[in-house]
């Protein structure tokens, strides 16, 4: 146990850091390229394996949160919480809505975690690995981004304008019931209540509430380009499949 409490201080960029962004490259081109050679009991196979890896990780992580609990802390109310479950959720049963959240969750605002991570408590400071705060934060952005990957160019899930719709309703559900909860409980999850006690990016974007209307509109604006060119392709798609059927008449 002592080797997962002591360690170095980890520093974005750091030798752990970059090793853990290579292992994702890799993974996410196999997942890739294997996904789209496999049968389908195989993919579904694959995909469940990921859905209990993704599991196993939410529940250590939140059982470790548990072990010394605190509120601010301790509640799954953070998107990246609920993007692991609905990840898991999507690999395990291939459900179209399931998918588009993780598609516009994971590849935008999971994805931003693994560039600028945000590791460890304002007790236990940001440990380096084998911390166990480490390995649950990577492994768990790791495999939402995976799932993302491996359904959209490995399985050939396709979001659309409908898809894009439904993840701007959910999410503004999200901040609507955590901003409440946070006023409820004295809390900050999402830091949708105010900004962290230590510089971030959020300072650039101004005061509360400007910074969190700037990041609802550049997230809707992200999530519109994200889905813009799968909904281009579709229709090119079916106006070739209209000229090939009036050719042939």
């Amino acid at each position: 146990m002592e080797l997962l409490t002591a360690g170095r201080e980890f520093s974005a960029y750091g030798p752990s850091h970059v090793a853990v962004l290579a292992v994702f490259a890799v993974g996410a081109v196999l997942l890739v390229w294997r996904g789209r050679r496999l049968s389908d009991a195989q993919a579904r196979l694959v995909a469940r394996i990921l859905a209990v890896l993704l599991m196993a990780a939410f529940v250590t992580a939140l059982v470790y949160k548990l072990v010394r609990p605190d509120l601010a802390t301790s509640v799954p109310l953070q998107l990246c919480d609920i993007a692991e479950v609905m990840a898991a959720y999507a690999l395990w049963s291939q459900r179209h809505r399931a998918f588009a959240l993780t598609y516009y969750w994971g590849l935008f605002l999971s994805s931003q975690a693994l560039l600028t991570p945000d590791i460890g408590t304002p007790q236990e400071g940001a440990p380096d690995f084998p911390h166990h705060l480490f390995l649950t934060f990577f492994t768990l952005h790791v495999l939402v981004v995976w799932a993302a990957i491996y359904l959209t160019w490995g399985r050939g899930m396709r979001p659309s304008w409908r898809d894009y719709r439904f993840a701007v309703v959910v999410t503004l559900g999200w901040v609507a019931f955590t901003f409440v909860f946070n006023l409820i409980a004295g809390t900050n999850y999402g830091y949708l209540n105010g900004k962290p006690p230590t510089a971030s990016a959020l300072d650039l974007l101004g005061p509360w509430p400007v910074y969190l209307l700037i990041e609802i509109v550049v997230v809707a604006v992200v999530w519109a380009a994200m889905t813009w060119p799968w909904q281009r392709a579709r229709r090119e798609t079916g106006a070739r499949s209209d000229s090939t059927d009036h050719a042939g008449l």
